[in-house]
């Protein structure tokens, strides 16, 4: 059966063919066509967006083979071989890798319990008070952070202080993912796009210098602060106002506090319990290991205790091969549906209490947590089997919540590959999760248990030293903004707030090697003269219509991308466009530039931002409530943004 996949990729193909008849070189088709690659790549998620971005760099490369581009019809590559791999060495990377660190100092020192506690005594249990306050503390951090670092700092957080508050997380999290994102548009620091801005802007002036236009001057740190403050309160606005409209409700949202068992029943529909069976000798379970236990019965075995009394909890214990043998105690979590039909089938004996895992499965030892894959994580494309997930970590999964879908055990969860913004439910025992505190592969949303995360509140005055001068060398010095960062990144490293491995584990390998693979891909758009073609053909329709309908349209298309692509792979394939556009109807050049590295921040309506992804499980969140929030939260942030562009820079 054909796919959709299959259909986009022909109706790709057969636009390009078509592209190739109208234009006006073989060198601008070509690039025509691996742009049209490029976004079939990302929309449609045929690979990984970092593999995606990775492949067209490679084959960008291989154009440069004498016998390749005689093969296109071309006088030499489409890309300066020299530069192919410039990227990696470039300032916007580099600026991301510290910017990166430094967020990990600065949430290693603890601060961010610290943060919660505050918003607490100020905010009080009042939703239209904490809301604001959230919002405006994680609009502030991630104009100095990535906003996705931003979110994933601020989800513990907010966890916290939803079991504290009695205010669901629901009530909360798209509020601060929503702010988190606006927040990355008061300084060129802030966001991938605008961090690469800059770069783009140098790398665009080769072109225009060809064409005889002047160059375009750099931003500066706080050039975009106006705009982004007044799109941060506008967001914050919108939920204060009509969040009780636009943000999910259900009946138990009325309810003083809700208990861990009411928030699983309620956000994933899970009425799982622990029950302890033992194993009789004529039982047909003796010399059947866990893993073919659990596939068939749907039940969860999260302790076992052998006959001589030796009990197993936790990572490096229980696994799935483990073998059933007779006079066995078995510790399970399941529905008590299942439970009676696993006894029954297997002729098993049903304590009517936790007895011999009394201890070890108390509440103050063990739970159920939520814990969310981030974008960096080396789990993603590996299954729970691949890792060996409660082996490793700890972690005995029952649910996996997905695109507003929850899986539960016994529907091939643990042979599904993992997914950047998955929401794994699982038993863990406390001291492990306290373990995966520190680990990047995951984001640790359960934030209320008895053991208390691991921090360095002894560092924090390292931290903010070393903070602050690297916002000082961007402010009064001339350096390099990424030398700027890595000074700070580097004193908290050589301080001890964080660990070297740590540093290393806090990079998003992902998000760097995306960049640095994509902007050959802007450098060709330009040396081929793609960019401006495309600039005179849009030009030759909308160039008569008023500059600010010119610039609306560029912000729009902007956002259209995003949705569908990365943000950062929007902003190089947009922003040669809107220059040369800019150059054709006598606009500022670096006006238009910004607009679009401003407008691929419009990413509300439908999760496909990783910080939408990171918040849908752990608020229990739908596509359709993206929908509802987003589409107003997409229009509020066009007509803020057009109307300050016009304000502080003018249309023209």
């Amino acid at each position: 059966m054909i796919n959709t996949k299959t259909i986009a990729g022909v109706l790709f193909a057969i636009f390009a063919l078509w592209l190739s008849t109208v234009a006006p070189s073989a060198s601008i088709a070509w690039m025509l066509g691996i742009l049209l690659l490029t976004i079939y790549l990302f929309a449609f998620e045929v690979v990984e967006v970092d593999e995606a971005a990775i492949t067209i760099m490679v084959l960008l490369g291989l154009t440069s083979l004498p016998f390749v581009y005689n093969l296109m019809g071309l006088d030499g590559g489409l890309v300066d071989n020299e530069k192919l791999f410039a990227g990696f060495s470039s300032n916007a990377v580099m600026s991301i890798v510290a910017v990166m660190i430094i967020g990990a100092g600065l949430d290693k020192t603890g601060l961010m319990t610290q943060v919660a506690a505050f918003i607490l005594s100020v905010g009080g249990k009042s939703e239209t008070r904490i809301i604001p306050i959230i919002s405006s503390t994680v609009g502030f951090i991630s104009s100095f952070m990535q906003n996705v670092g931003a979110a994933a700092l601020f989800i513990p957080v907010v966890s916290r202080i939803s079991s504290r508050s009695g205010v669901p997380m629901s009530r909360l999290l798209m509020p601060m993912g929503f702010t988190a994102i606006l927040g990355g548009t008061m300084t060129m620091v802030g966001s991938s796009p605008l961090i690469l801005l800059n770069d783009l802007i140098l790398t665009t002036n080769e072109g225009l210098a060809q064409q005889g236009v002047k160059e375009m001057a750099t931003w500066g740190l706080f050039s975009v602060t106006p705009i982004g403050i007044v799109l941060v309160l506008t967001g914050i606005a919108y939920f204060v106002i009509a969040g009780r409209f636009v943000l999910p409700t259900a009946k138990e949202d009325k309810v003083e506090s809700v208990s861990a068992v009411e928030h699983f029943q309620r956000v994933y529909h899970i009425n799982y319990d622990l029950y302890e069976v033992s194993v009789p000798v004529d039982s047909s379970l003796v010399g059947m290991k866990l893993d073919d236990i659990e596939t068939i019965s749907k039940v969860r075995i999260v302790a076992v205790q052998d006959v001589n009394k030796h009990s197993l909890v936790g990572h490096d214990s229980v696994n799935r091969g483990t073998a059933i043998e007779a006079n066995m105690t078995l510790g399970l979590l399941t529905s008590r549906e299942d439970l009676e039909s696993f006894v029954s089938g297997f002729k098993l004996t049903l304590s009517d209490k936790i007895e011999k895992f009394s201890d070890l499965l108390s509440t103050q030892n063990c739970g159920t947590a939520e814990v969310v894959i981030p974008p960096n994580s080396t789990l993603i494309g590996k299954t729970a089997r691949d890792v060996w997930l409660r082996k490793t970590y700890g972690l005995a999964m029952v649910a996996l919540h997905r695109g507003g879908e929850t899986l539960k055990e016994g529907e091939g969860i643990r042979d599904l590959a993992f997914q950047s913004g998955d929401t794994l439910v699982a038993h863990v025992c406390w001291e492990d999760l306290e373990r995966l505190q520190g680990n990047t592969d995951f984001i640790v949303v359960t934030s209320e248990y008895p053991v208390q995360e691991e921090s360095r509140p002894e560092k924090v005055k390292w931290a903010g030293v070393f903070f602050a001068l690297a916002l000082y060398l961007i402010l009064f010095t001339d350096i390099k903004l990424s030398i700027a960062l890595m000074t700070g990144a580097l004193g908290m490293i050589l301080t001890k707030v964080l660990k070297i491995e740590e540093a290393y584990r806090a990079v998003s390998w992902k998000t760097v090697f995306l960049l640095a693979s994509l902007i050959p891909l802007g450098m060709a758009v330009s040396k081929t003269g793609t960019a401006l073609w495309i600039a005179q053909e849009t030009v030759a329709v909308v160039g008569n219509m008023a500059p600010w309908v010119i610039l609306t349209a560029i912000a729009i298309l902007a956002t259209f991308f995003t949705l569908v692509m990365s943000n950062v792979g929007a902003t190089i394939l947009l922003v040669p466009i809107a220059v040369n556009i800019a150059v054709q109807v006598g606009g500022d050049p670096a006006v238009y530039a910004l607009t679009v590295a401003l407008a691929t921040s419009n990413s509300f309506l439908i999760p496909t931002h990783q910080v939408n992804a990171l918040i849908m499980g752990p608020g229990g969140y739908k596509v359709v409530d993206f929908l509802k929030a987003g589409s107003i939260m997409t229009v509020l942030f066009l007509v803020v943004l057009m109307l300050m562009v016009g304000l502080v820079f003018g249309f023209a």
